[in-house]
């Protein structure tokens, strides 16, 4: 299998805007529709960047539109309160960031090409994107609604995808349940690689080839892939599964 070719990161046009700090905002003669939907984007691109720079505590209503370039006043034509733009505003980053990836991996159709691709998507989008670690990790605390929808988002699309892989048997025939909890450990290894190796001194830098040569090894071959090779799974008739050495042949 070979490796999937390696894009020049980029991040999509509304993370490159939060990130460089340039509010889109509607032109006079714009029609009604568009100008509303432009200043709503605004108002989230910006509380982006406030909460990226001065954290959920920090992002006032009086930060986020000075930062948007509109009146206070207008932000509660789109948002009844603070937190209704808080508890929007993570998965909204979220979409944006799924929607890089499915582009980064278009058209890949090997499993593991693929994986791998989306794994560098990932840190290439936080590359793009520093403010979005910030704006994910406090939501737990801040907007715990909109991290809980975050991580419903994410997990139903990845296992979506695993159930896709299990019926054209590219990957053994784990149980719903097992997919669901093999989607979580996927995307805590993104996360804490991130933490370790993305994140140094307050900027994101790219992920290191060893660290993804690693990850791939780990999803190709399990931990203990060779031993695994080994044993047998014996499943009893109460169902309680356990695990016995293969017996040596006799010479």
């Amino acid at each position: 299998m070979g490796r999937p070719a390696r894009a020049t990161p980029k991040a999509t046009p509304k993370a490159a805007e939060r990130a460089a700090g340039k509010p889109r905002l509607p032109r006079r003669g714009t029609p009604r529709a568009v100008r509303t939907e432009m200043t709503r984007a605004a108002l989230f691109d910006a509380a982006a960047r406030v909460v990226g720079k001065h954290g959920y505590a920090g992002a006032s209503v009086a930060r986020i539109t000075r930062e948007a370039g509109v009146a206070q006043g207008t932000f509660y034509n789109y948002f009844t309160t603070r937190q209704d733009l808080l508890d929007q505003l993570l998965p909204a980053l979220g979409a944006d960031m799924l929607g890089f990836i499915h582009e980064r991996v278009r058209g890949i159709v090997d499993p593991l090409s693929r994986e791998e691709a989306q794994f560098r998507a990932f840190f290439d989008f936080l590359v793009g994107y520093p403010q979005f670690y910030r704006i994910l990790h406090e939501a737990e605390q801040f907007a715990p609604k909109a991290h809980a929808q975050h991580f419903a988002n994410i997990e139903q699309g990845y296992v979506r995808s695993l159930k896709r892989q299990r019926g054209q048997g590219d990957v053994p025939d784990y149980s719903d349940a097992d997919l669901q909890a093999i989607s979580y450990v996927l995307m805590a290894a993104r996360d804490y690689l991130g933490v370790r190796y993305a994140y140094r001194n307050g900027r994101v830098q790219p992920i290191p080839e060893w660290v993804v040569a690693a990850y791939m090894k780990l999803v190709r071959h399990g931990l203990y892939g060779r031993e695994a090779a080994r044993t047998r799974a014996a499943v009893p008739a109460d169902g309680n599964v356990s695990v016995l050495p293969r017996r040596r042949s006799r010479r």
